[in-house]
């Protein structure tokens, strides 16, 4: 295999979660670009109609599939029919991700929940029904961490703790995984503009001070996250799960 191939991830299925918006959006049009066939999963329907009218119009693949990874239900609907049409799949991206920000003393039972059944409990389930439509073939699972992943974040503790689970989940399913050809790796975005992180963005002090504290100068643009993703996904990782990628502008290593 050259070394383009090895980095290609032409052919492959890419099932995408939370494809409507932000870093999902923006890698369902990566993997897109490489010629992967997508299926991008959320909630909202609406707007992933047209991001696979966006992805048709170059010439892509898209596939729409309806999923709420706060519900099994929902997930286990969503996966028999990503395996009625198309029978396997070879990357799982776990994308899908809520945030509230709030003290830990005023967190109640409904927070918690509303955020690591999400983040932590959709995305276990959601590699549980990738995993066994890669089995006999094998495939890669990518995890959506984060900075809280290595590091705490005052008013984001229940966020955190979800991110730091994943991670954890992780390696742990990489282990176990690993007989049946199935690499499972994360991705920890450093400062992204997103939806989620509108907030933050729209205070420059904020943004200003973030900046001096990432050794190259900028805050992330969503495909500084593409390269991470497809490498990861691709053969040229044959030889790589259980890790962590940050793509953080050096931020972690510079504290």
């Amino acid at each position: 295999m050259g070394m383009a191939t090895s980095f290609s991830v032409s052919g492959q299925k890419v099932l995408i979660t939370g494809a409507s918006r932000g870093i999902g959006r923006a890698l369902a049009l990566a993997f897109s670009g490489g010629g992967a066939a997508v299926i991008a999963a959320a909630r909202d329907t609406r707007k992933l109609e047209n991001l696979q009218q966006e992805i048709v119009a170059t010439g892509g693949e898209c596939t729409v599939v309806s999923m709420d990874v706060a519900d099994l239900q929902s997930i286990t609907a969503a996966f028999r029919f990503i395996e009625g049409e198309f029978g396997a799949l070879d990357v799982l991206v776990n994308n899908a991700g809520v945030e509230r920000l709030k003290g830990s003393l005023e967190v109640d039972e409904a927070t918690w929940d509303a955020i690591v059944d999400v983040n932590l409990k959709g995305a276990f389930f959601c590699a549980q029904g990738a995993a066994k439509l890669m089995l006999g073939k094998g495939g890669s699972i990518l995890n959506l961490c984060s900075l809280t992943s290595a590091v705490g974040v005052p008013g984001a503790v229940p966020y955190g703790s979800s991110k730091s689970g994943l991670l954890g989940m992780t390696r742990g399913l990489a282990t176990e995984w690993a007989p049946l050809g199935i690499r499972v790796n994360a991705i920890g975005p450093g400062y992204f503009e997103t939806d989620m992180t509108q907030v933050f963005y729209d205070d420059p002090q904020w943004q200003n001070t973030m900046r001096q504290k990432v050794p190259l100068g900028r805050l992330g643009r969503l495909d500084d996250l593409s390269g991470a993703a497809i490498f990861l996904s691709s053969a040229a990782a044959s030889y790589i799960t259980g890790q962590v990628l940050y793509v953080d502008g050096g931020y972690l290593a510079g504290i």
